[in-house]
């Protein structure tokens, strides 16, 4: 087997770039979507639904892609990069694109288009710092992405509010997205093109090892379906197990991206977003006043948003504290993936009782266990992973994050909530619980080598 030599922090964060771009997308996805659907007409408990686009593409997308990027070599571009420009590309005409949608359904199939774009660049990144890199390292390697996830969630997060200070106006009339929205996706999709652009140019792939054999395998009839069956049949234990946990966590996550803004503006902020038929528009000034009342939603949307992007800055602080204790010292990674989601768990149950000033505090400890979702799951799984199959065994594992998200989606959500009342903030009650619960799970982990590594010197 091919000896890989050790990347300094620079060559990590060079090939790890990209995903800069990539968290710009799924960050101003994950924060203002349903503030534009919102926008669009879409009442809350139809908001679920609307989003089941994002995780049905990425069942479909990422074993796909995965499995193509195994079985790939460009002589230039190599074996993912060419997954990461196509995606980059796509990605940023949709998000350009999204927040000019003149009707509801029009942004909800912009969404499907951007989801599953965004799906083509992510999946081979997480199989990129496998390719690249020597077992010593792949922690390390998934801690840095963390780091630069931060950053970008954070940013994003904050990009509506950031312009319009600058002026843009955060405005408009029933049925339009605002023109700070506007501007915030369209640097967006600059970001996600320059930033995968970056990594394309400053990073190259190991060959395949032997590139006649590789090419003969290539040449082999198609065998897609039954590799997918053979390898989800042939599943480590501890993988099915880290499943659970995932489940758990993306319900959670999923429950957050779609219902957080209705729920916050509503319940903390005291702004719902207004419905037009609630007015008599032929009156003027029952059209002021549904102005009034949608300006107000809008700004309390951008600081949902903003408040949002504190969890980037948390699992940042998070990844760089890892980054630090693991150079030297032992680290159990099952206690550490508990804690960091019951703190999360926490963090949502608290949205019941805060203040607008106080919301960011909820999303600081949502943050440790978004920090620890990007990278403890995929540390404990890459070292038990054939090289070879790496693409497709991260496609199947991210299958454990889209399907409790179809299920949230298709009413589970909507049903769980409900349970606790008819109140939007109950959502986000839900996604607490279902986050302790995701700790909880990490004690089901038993294999050594998957909780507590020797991390060697970075």
């Amino acid at each position: 087997m091919m000896k890989k030599r050790t990347l300094g922090f620079w060559e990590i964060w060079n090939m790890s770039f990209g995903f800069l771009g990539i968290q710009f997308g799924f960050a101003l996805q994950g924060g203002f979507m349903s503030r534009i659907f919102q926008t669009l007409g879409a009442e809350k408990d139809a908001i679920p639904l609307l989003w089941i686009a994002a995780p049905l593409t990425g069942l479909l997308v990422q074993p796909i892609i995965g499995y193509l990027s195994d079985r790939t070599w460009h002589p230039k571009l190599g074996r993912r990069r060419p997954y990461f420009l196509i995606g980059a590309i796509l990605s940023s005409l949709a998000l350009f694109l999204v927040p000019h949608s003149p009707v509801l359904w029009v942004a909800a199939g912009f969404l499907w288009i951007l989801d599953a774009s965004i799906n083509i660049s992510m999946e081979p990144f997480r199989a990129l710092v496998a390719d690249k890199l020597p077992n010593s390292q792949r922690s390390y390697g998934f801690v840095v992405q963390t780091l630069i996830i931060g950053i970008g969630t954070w940013v994003a997060s904050n990009l509506p509010w950031m312009v319009s200070q600058l002026g843009v106006s955060n405005s408009a009339e029933s049925g339009v997205v605002p023109m700070s929205v506007k501007v915030a996706f369209a640097i967006g999709a600059f970001v996600f093109l320059a930033s995968i652009l970056y990594t394309i140019f400053t990073t190259s792939e190991y060959p395949p090892e032997d590139m006649e054999e590789f090419e003969r395998e290539k040449a082999k009839k198609n065998q897609f379906i039954p590799d997918i069956l053979n390898n989800i049949g042939s599943m480590p234990l501890t993988m099915k197990k880290l499943g659970l946990i995932q489940f758990f966590s993306w319900f959670a996550f999923f429950t957050m991206w779609s219902l957080a803004n209705p729920a916050l503006t509503e319940h903390v902020f005291k702004t719902p977003a207004p419905l037009e038929a609630s007015y008599d528009m032929t009156l003027p000034s029952q059209v002021e006043a549904f102005n009034v009342a949608n300006t107000a939603f809008q700004e309390s949307s951008n600081a949902v948003g903003s408040a949002m992007g504190v969890y980037g800055l948390s699992s940042m602080a998070f990844a760089l504290l890892l980054t630090f204790y693991t150079s030297k010292r032992r680290i159990n990674r099952k206690l550490v993936h508990m804690f960091s989601l019951m703190l999360g768990g926490l963090g949502f149950l608290m949205m019941n009782y805060t203040s607008p000033e106080n919301l960011k505090y909820c999303f600081i400890l949502i943050g440790f266990a978004w920090g620890s979702i990007l990278s403890m799951p995929y540390a404990m799984l890459s070292s038990a992973v054939d090289p070879k199959k790496m693409g497709v065994i991260m496609g199947i594992f991210n299958m454990f994050i889209v399907i409790p998200q179809i299920i949230a989606a298709l009413g589970g959500i909507n049903y769980v909530s409900s349970l606790f009342g008819e109140e939007a903030i109950n959502a986000m009650t839900v996604a607490g619980i279902s986050l302790i619960i995701a700790g909880l799970c990490n004690l089901l982990i038993t294999n050594k080598n998957a909780i507590t590594y020797q991390a060697e010197e970075l």
